[in-house]
């Protein structure tokens, strides 16, 4: 049997749950503080019906957090009619979060019930599993946060990349190959490893909608090809679509969490620079967790930045210091120990 281990790290701005399997990151869950919660994944709000798309398909809803607004596919009557509403899906590519309709509305919009947390989650994914925090937990997080972001998966004498573009996620398998041994056999072989790493690295990043997966070979047997995906995409709500003869298999999986890169960044980037002062700050909490000799460990930091980290230093205790210094260039951040 696989061991699941998960791992929580929360700290001011950020929460990150990791869920690992045999000591691999295979689901990341992640919440910032300015994330509104009415838009977080099975949260119940009220909500007001501001315009209806034509031939019923759909409506947009206004849920108190702001726009972009939510979009309901089927079950809204008129402009202005208060819904009661559930998010299906969380915003993704600038757009607000998908809802069902849960029963009628009344009053402003408002939260009614929030969703599931960073920790309510781990604890879904891995039952009974008490999550690590502190350093070990910091250090998950980087190694989970370097693999989502990652395009390229190696292994041996595969390369898989995972690419999303804005109508879908696109899947190159690659196989080096090995002289004397079978072609068919072997490109079986490297399309049932190659599906799973993709799989793998879909999930950690939290994306879903079409998947394209150009596979090794052409003319492939369907048989072998598709009982090796539903193995490999199992237990994520995956409808499989053709397999081509040109060796490309389209499939779909359900949006559900935002992506793990637009919670980081932002959809144009305009959430990377606070990014990369959290990532300071928790470079500084690992620091303090792990050195114990060291009577102080100042995070320096350019002088127009202190205002800002300094919410992000509550509860560090009096070793952890922010110090500001003018000659650091913006987005520069030192660790120095005394």
């Amino acid at each position: 049997m696989s061991a699941l281990q998960t791992f929580l790290d929360r700290a001011p701005g950020e929460t990150w749950g990791v869920v690992c399997e045999d000591g691999e990151p295979r689901r990341i869950f992640l919440s910032r503080d300015e994330d509104h919660p009415a838009n977080r994944l099975e949260a119940e709000s009220i909500g007001r019906v501001t315009a209806l798309l034509p031939g019923g398909g759909g409506a947009f809803v206004d849920l108190g957090a702001g726009e972009p607004f939510g979009f309901l596919p089927k079950g809204a009557g008129a402009v202005g009619e208060a819904v009661h509403v559930a998010v299906t899906a969380e915003p993704r590519g600038g757009k607000g979060p998908t809802l069902k309709r849960v029963g009628d509305g009344q009053g402003a919009p408002r939260l009614l019930k929030a969703g599931p947390g960073v920790a309510d989650w781990l604890a879904r994914t891995a039952p009974g599993v008490v999550p690590e925090t502190g350093a070990p937990a910091i250090e998950v997080v980087r190694e989970a946060r370097e693999l989502a972001l990652a395009a390229l998966v190696m292994e041996g004498g595969l390369d898989v990349a995972v690419e999303r573009t804005r109508a879908m996620v696109n899947v190159d398998i690659d196989h080096a190959g090995e002289a004397g041994r079978d072609g068919m056999r072997a490109r079986l072989a490297a399309n049932r490893r190659g599906m799973t790493l993709a799989a793998r690295r879909i999930a950690l990043k939290n994306w879903g909608g079409l998947v394209a997966i150009d596979l090794v070979g052409t003319s492939l047997p369907p048989e072998p090809v598709m009982a090796g995906a539903k193995i490999s995409f199992q237990d994520t709500g995956v409808t499989f679509g053709p397999l081509s003869r040109f060796g490309v298999l389209q499939l779909s999986l359900p949006w559900t969490h935002t992506p793990i890169e637009e919670v980081l960044f932002g959809v144009s980037g305009e959430r990377r620079r606070r990014t990369e002062q959290i990532d300071a700050v928790r470079n500084l909490r690992h620091a303090l967790a792990t050195d114990r000799s060291s009577p102080w460990v100042s995070l320096a930091v350019p002088e127009g930045e202190a205002g800002d980290i300094a919410s992000l230093t509550v509860g560090l205790g009096p070793r952890g210091r922010v110090v500001a210094d003018p000659g650091l260039a913006v987005g520069t951040y030192e660790l120095r120990e005394g």
